[in-house]
């Protein structure tokens, strides 16, 4: 049996980050186990090669839009070939070497293949047995689910791997769920030239945004030609010649594909389906049963991110259900890594830093649709929800700034402040470049700045983030 301090079962972002925050300058030692690529899903097959497939399709939508720019533009449609060549270059061309030379340096050792929880602080991989002094992380993120459609399994969709790794574009698509990934992927589709179908099954897309956000998103993806259908389900797929081909090739010839809708049922032929429903957490076949948890269910963790009734074994990142996204799983994994060092040395784990509470209200989030979304903490039906006594401040965003981006920019922001304590609770910004807003908005949330203090934050000119001052002057006088 081999003995570690730590032992992290998932070599994504969350688990590298782990790793080496418990084991940071000291002389502990750790292990990532990994299935698959070091870096995990992010980095291959999520946030980083979307943003590349997505990156130029935005530049020439801003550049078409800018006179000086336009004249030059031979076209709005990214080159295809140069696209997927800039998402191999992202991705590495989806080879980990450079992950497993940052562990090295980080002195934290790796093991390649699958781990099994065998019992307490006990890790079975492959033949070998590995035994935690101090901590067990588990930090396998989670994997796409397909829903229980007849026929859609076996005609083998596409999922979010595939969409990203792309090899070649389907000439119709169909993308089911409005959800960031649905509304990410049929953009970049789009861009690329496919002919993109969305099967909505509630009212509107992205539901846990603002309202505003939700319509303008839609009308954004329709004024590009994508048939964007709500209220509308898969209820049969037949694809007689579905075949595993790879990562983003082709599963088949074309599928056919029966839709109930607001109209009742509808026949769609399309190339290949994209299947954006959900995911759920990669915990199949750990073991946590030994520990006297639910293999497949997420692992629920207190702020700590320790499981209770232990404290030895941790879970980070999407596995434990708080938050799927990449920033998140790292702060948790921040966290955790401080509170196992911590433990180590016998320190107290009391206090801000050895608690993950940013993931309850104040969840900062990037959707890179056209128009972009930054959005952090509750939306106004939240805010409401939680008896908060809620001052809305609301704009277009028509300032200096965002005219010089071009004379034809939209965008939309909208504030919500807790009106009792004077602070923000909830920021939403819909815009080209509004991602870089959002910042300022954690910041404030977080901090807990009072209106009366952010008043005094004086805005850059000329930039989009002076809409901060037309959304301060709609709230400063009611807080008199």
């Amino acid at each position: 049996m081999d003995t570690y301090d730590v032992v992290v079962i998932g070599g994504g972002p969350a688990g590298e980050n782990a790793a080496d925050y418990a084991i940071r300058g000291s002389s502990r030692t750790a292990v990532l186990v990994e299935h698959e690529l070091l870096g995990g899903e992010c980095s291959y097959w999520a946030c980083m090669p979307s943003k590349a497939l997505l990156g130029p399709g935005a530049a020439l939508a801003r550049a078409s839009g800018l006179p000086g720019a336009a004249e030059r533009l031979a076209g709005t449609a990214p080159d295809v070939r140069a696209v997927l060549g800039w998402r191999d270059e992202v991705t590495g061309g989806r080879d980990d070497a450079g992950q497993a030379s940052w562990a090295r340096s980080a002195n934290i050792e790796v093991i390649r293949g699958g781990a099994r929880i065998v019992g307490e602080r006990e890790i079975e991989v492959c033949d070998r047995r590995l035994r935690a002094r101090h901590a067990v992380v588990v930090a396998t993120g989670s994997t796409a689910s397909i829903p229980p459609v007849s026929g859609l399994a076996q005609a083998r969709p596409w999922t979010s791997r595939d969409a990203t790794n792309l090899t070649e574009v389907p000439g119709r698509i169909l993308v089911l769920g409005g959800g960031v990934v649905g509304c990410e992927a049929a953009t970049w589709l789009t861009d690329l030239g496919s002919a993109v179908t969305m099967a909505v099954r509630g009212s509107r897309l992205l539901p846990n945004a603002e309202p505003f956000v939700s319509e303008q998103i839609a009308d954004g993806l329709t004024a590009r030609g994508v048939d964007v259908r709500f209220g509308t389900q898969i209820v049969a797929v037949e694809r007689p010649d579905a075949a595993d081909t790879g990562y983003g090739r082709r599963h088949g010839g074309p599928a056919r594909i029966t839709l109930d809708g607001p109209d009742g049922t509808a026949e769609v032929t399309v190339d290949e389906i994209l299947v954006a429903a959900g995911r759920r957490p990669a915990t199949a076949g750990l073991g946590l049963a030994t520990v006297g948890l639910e293999d497949g269910a997420a692992i629920a963790v207190d702020d700590h991110l320790t499981v209770p009734g232990t404290d030895w074994l941790y879970a980070v990142g999407d596995v434990n259900g708080r938050n799927a996204l990449t920033h998140m799983g790292k702060y948790q994994a921040r966290v955790a890594g401080e509170v196992i060092a911590a433990r180590a040395e016998g320190r107290a784990i009391t206090g801000d830093r050895y608690a993950a509470s940013a993931d309850h209200h104040a969840v900062p989030q990037v959707v890179f649709t056209r128009p972009e979304l930054g959005s952090v903490g509750r939306t106004e039906r939240q805010a409401r929800a939680d008896g908060i006594d809620v001052l809305i401040a609301e704009t277009d965003i028509a300032v200096a700034g965002s005219y010089l981006l071009g004379p034809d920019y939209r965008g939309h922001a909208k504030l919500v402040v807790d009106r009792d304590r004077g602070v923000v609770v909830g920021a939403s910004f819909l815009g080209a470049s509004t991602g870089e807003l959002v910042h300022a908005a954690t910041i404030a949330l977080v901090g807990e700045v009072p209106v009366d203090r952010l008043w005094h934050s004086v805005p850059s000119y000329p930039t989009v983030s002076e809409v901060w001052l037309r959304l301060l002057e709609q709230i400063h006088p009611k807080l008199v």
